[in-house]
Parts: C-alpha cells; structure tokens; sequence
C-alpha cells in the first residue's frame, strides 16, 4: 500500500493537473496550530517538517529529541480537533550537518543514530542529505560519496521503522537547496538546477541504494530536491520563472517512474508562483521563515495597540524586549546581518530571512509575549483599530468567522500566508 504523500502527490485530477503539499518548517506551537486549522478547514493532509539541526537525538537548538517533538506537534493539532493520522511527519536534511566539524566517520556515526531515531518515532518522510563535507574532507563530495551515504542512512531507516512496527518511510534526494533561512548576501538570479544534474543525481543514487540491498526502498523516493529558481535574501525575492524551469519540467514529464520535485524556500513567491510550482512538477513546497514573518507582523501590530489601550506603564514593550534579548544574545543573527548599526537593526526586525524567530522560545520574550496577550485579553479590542493594524484580520472579525481575541488574530494572521499554498496545491 503506498504511503499518503504519495496517494496525494502522485494522483492528477481532471485535465491532468498535478496536486502539491506544502512543507511547513517550523517548531512555533502558533504556526503549527495555524497549519492545522488550515489543514482541516481543507480537509488536507498536514506535513509538518523538523531539521537536523531543529531536532535530533543531542535535543538540536529546541531541545527536542524527534519523540519529543512528535509528541509537542500532536499536541498542538489536538487542540484543533485535527485527525492525527492526517498528520504527516517528515525531517528535512537527515545527515551529518550538525556534526560536520568531526570526522566524516564520526559525523556519519551520529547522523546514523539521527536517522534511527526519526524513523522510529514515527517520522514518515525523510530528506536523506549527506552532501555536506566533514572534518578536513575537500570543500565539495563526489556524488558517488553522497549516494553511498545516503544509502546508509536510508537502511538505518528502514531497519528503525519496521523494529517500531511503524510504516517503511517515503525519501526525498538531492541537496541542490538555497541557503537555509535565506541566502546570507544580495542575490541577483538563481541559477535553476540542469537536467543533467538531476539525471546524475537519480542514477548514481539508484545504483547506490541498489548495492546496500535498499531496492525495496528505492521504490519509495518520492522526490528529488531541485532549485527551480526561487530564493530570497535581507531584502529581496527571487521570483519563479516558468520559462527559466521549463527543461527541468519538461524532463520529469518523461520519466516513468513516479516522483516529484521537492522546491525549498519558496517562501514569498507571488501567490500565482505556486500555482504555476505544482503544475510544474514542484509538488512539495518548503515554507518556514515566511509564517514567523507574518506572526511577527501580527504581534507588533497588536503590541502597538496594547501602546495605546494600556498605557506605558503596564504594556508589555514586546518589540523593545526582543531588541534587547538579541542584542544580548547575537549568536543567531550577527554572522548573517552585515552593515552599519542602522542596518543591522533594521534586519533584526525586517528582514526576509527572519531570524527573530530563533529568539520567539527565549523566556524573557515568552514573558513579554504572554503580557501581551493577556493584557489585550483583558480588554475588547476596538473594530476601528483593528482595521488600521490587522485589515484583513478586521474583515474576518466583522464578518463573523474569527474571534476577535489576540491570539486568534495572531494565528489568522499565519494563515494569511498558508491561504496561498493552500490555494495552489
């Protein structure tokens, strides 16, 4: 029986259109809760995708382990009413990343025990991503040196899911993948991945899972991750040109086996960008920085309210807050925003690539965020100013379909930006 993404991604509609999912990358208990209301409201499959460097067996930068972290997201969908076997887990770049500075044995090592836990926690959807050289390794592998150790972490795998009496998982290949979080300089255009390159990458990974004995696995790689030509950097989007994809798409369309391309930050595309991705073979669509750049909106938004309806004295001054905190604490966004003093501030609050978001966890923000919410909790807030800070999130109030409490207007405002890949896929 094949797995759901693959029902999903691999059926066509009438008049051949393709169908899609979108990927949502993150570990905010809001965004996760925006994605299931959508989800359900569509009565849609709900992907939901943690990292290496998010979640793995050392606790990664959440300080989830892959169980907890499943546990953390059922959690939040419960509170929905979402079905949990519509819920589909996945990890995205399983492999030695966290721990490229070892030694490549020693890095492997780790990147194994990774993938074991993922697959015997359920996670049924795994990006198989050893492209990265470890230790004093040359600055680029040889595609026959990433296959061979993408084959080894698939059959760790395979061996953790069946000893957990889970589900054998669907796998993404490939690694041709923009910058995670946004590309760290000025971009101009973006080079779209060859066919050439995905055909090596396709059959040099055949080979290889053939050798390991992995060919019953080999029949379910769901997708190969490309670059379709779509990234963002501090202040920039790179949008989707169909014409610039048209022989990587043409090229999937005359395969016979059954996969689909896997796009990632496709982030702040124009909403007619995904439509054109999913018929273009781009079923799977990665979205993460964009949902806390909404939810950010909306906080700030809502904090410039409490400004006015509280008083200084008693506010919760979120925006100062998370100013202060990443001042203090700059390790996750001064080797990515260069410039003058000025500037960099300006990207700590504005810029694409979000990384606020590594601060939203942070308990003097968590603080102030729960101020926040419970001091605009206290009050009715006014229509009037709603229509000047949260417009569409207004609309809704008036027309009866959202409550007009500060954290729903938090969530809705997420679900602005999940609308769109909803809409497409």
């Amino acid at each position: 029986m094949k797995h759901l993404l693959q029902q999903h991604l691999l059926q066509t509609s009438k008049g051949n259109r393709r169908t899609g999912i979108y990927s949502v990358c993150s570990a905010h208990p809001w965004v996760l809760r925006a994605a299931a209301e959508q989800a359900k409201e569509d009565d849609s499959l709900l992907l939901i995708e943690a990292t290496s460097n998010q979640v793995n067996q050392d606790g990664g930068y959440t300080g989830m382990r892959p169980a907890d972290f499943r546990r953390f997201a059922e959690r939040v969908i419960d509170t929905v009413g979402f079905n949990r076997e519509r819920m589909i887990l996945g990890g995205d770049h399983l492999g030695p990343n966290p721990w490229r500075t070892l030694t490549p044995e020693a890095a492997m090592a780790n990147a194994i025990k990774m993938v074991e836990e993922y697959a015997r926690s359920g996670f049924s959807k795994i990006h198989l991503d050893a492209s990265m050289p470890c230790g004093n390794e040359a600055t680029a592998l040889t595609d026959e040196a990433v296959a061979q150790r993408a084959a080894l972490l698939c059959k760790a795998a395979e061996e953790s899911a069946s000893a957990a009496a889970f589900s054998k998982p669907v796998y993404v290949i490939g690694t041709e993948v923009p910058t995670p979080g946004g590309a760290t300089h000025d971009l101009g255009e973006v080079a779209v991945t060859t066919s050439d390159a995905v055909e090596k990458t396709l059959e040099i990974h055949r080979q290889e899972f053939t050798k390991a004995g992995l060919e019953n696995a080999w029949e379910r790689v769901l997708a190969l991750v490309v670059q379709p030509g779509v990234e963002f950097d501090h202040d920039h989007v790179v949008d989707y040109s169909r014409s610039k994809a048209s022989t990587l798409s043409t090229w999937l369309q005359t395969r016979k086996e059954a996969f689909v391309f896997e796009a990632h930050s496709t982030d702040y595309q124009r909403s007619t960008a995904y439509s054109q991705l999913v018929q273009d073979g781009f079923a799977i669509l990665k979205v993460g920085p964009a949902l806390t750049f909404a939810m950010r909106e909306a906080l700030f938004a809502l904090s410039a309210m409490e400004q006015q309806l509280v008083g200084t004295a008693e506010a919760s001054h979120l925006p100062e807050m998370i100013e202060q905190t990443m001042l203090a604490e700059p390790a996750a966004w001064e080797p990515y925003y260069k410039g003058t003093p000025p500037q960099q501030g300006r990207l700590r609050v504005y810029s694409y690539s979000d990384r606020m978001r590594y601060y939203w966890a942070h308990p003097k923000v968590e603080a102030a965020v729960a101020r926040l919410i419970q001091n605009l909790n206290r009050l009715s807030l006014p229509e009037t100013m709603l229509s000047a800070y949260l417009p569409q999130q207004y609309q809704l109030i008036r027309e009866g379909v959202l409550r007009n409490d500060a954290e729903s207007l938090v969530v809705d405002k997420i679900r602005d930006v999940l609308r769109i890949y909803s809409a497409a896929c």
